[in-house]
């Protein structure tokens, strides 16, 4: 039975890389240290390493993203080491990666406490990252394997659409893990909403983490708010409301749960419903 944590972070104005990586172990070492097996982040808790470079790149959309690149093999060898060290699952946030043919895609890494590193590309782009930020999507959709069966990505808005889940939850995956990152309320709840439907229709956990505070030096993340939570089947043996836990809004803070994964296969053959294995019936209808 794994324990996750999941993160409201704080973004900050850290203006040394060794500042960020103090933050990191900080963060990372708590949560071990209350027995977290799985660690999520938020989509762009990265961005405030931007805050390394002068102002007129942290102040510029696209000037960040490419001064970002430099950081990425530390941000990748750091995470790495994090997850060997302390024999946990991290998913990092996100992290916006320049590929070949000059496009910028949103990744989140999963880190192993083996050492391997993969990632989820987002899949859907929100108005701001296609108008404004010229953030790509990516294409395919992603299983991790872990010692406590198979984990999903929804990368924020992602999660707002039931295909990619129920792909991923098709494939086996019993754990949707969200990094999200919204700027206002209305954001939020629109996540948070995506989320606790996507543990319906699936049957399965869903963890939203949320980044948190304002910064106000930033063209990108100027905003944040939201809250972190660990959602599940609305069923017996679950919450009535489906909330296994929940963090105190806009407070910087990990928020924990112990997952009973074999539950969801339980939940899925004697449920009060079979909102999973009924899924098919709903494209009979004309």
């Amino acid at each position: 039975m794994p324990k996750v944590a999941s993160a409201q972070y704080d973004i900050g104005f850290l203006e040394t890389w060794e500042n960020f990586e103090a933050k990191a172990r900080r963060w990372v070492k708590e949560a071990a240290d209350n027995q977290a097996d799985i660690l999520l982040f938020p989509e762009y808790a990265c961005m405030e390493l931007a805050s390394l470079f002068p102002p007129e790149i942290y102040q510029s959309l696209s000037g960040q993203l490419e001064a970002l690149q430099s950081l990425l093999p530390q941000y990748l060898d750091l995470f790495k080491s994090l997850a060997a060290q302390h024999r946990v699952y991290i998913q990092a946030g996100t992290f916006p990666v320049k590929h070949d043919n000059g496009e910028f895609r949103n990744h989140a890494y999963f880190f192993t406490p083996q050492g391997d590193v993969d990632f989820q590309e987002k899949l859907t782009m929100t108005r701001f990252e296609n108008e404004q930020w010229h953030i790509s999507r990516g294409l395919e959709i992603k299983v991790f394997d872990t010692v406590f069966g198979k984990v999903a990505i929804n990368i924020c808005y992602d999660s707002e659409f039931p295909h990619y889940a129920r792909q991923q939850t098709e494939r086996g995956a019993t754990l949707i893990l969200v990094p999200s990152c919204t700027d206002t309320e209305a954001g939020y709840y629109r996540v948070r909403i995506g989320c606790q439907a996507r543990a319906l229709e699936n049957q399965c956990y869903v963890v939203q983490a949320s980044l948190v505070g304002n910064a106000e030096w930033s063209e990108a993340v100027d905003v944040n708010c939201g809250a972190a939570a660990i959602y599940t089947p609305v069923d017996r043996g679950f919450p009535n409301d489906g909330i296994l836990a929940i963090g105190e809004y806009n407070k910087a803070q990990w928020v924990y749960a112990d997952l009973d994964l074999a539950s969801v296969e339980t939940v899925r053959n004697v449920g009060q419903v079979f909102n999973y294995r009924d899924w098919p019936k709903q494209f009979d209808c004309r």
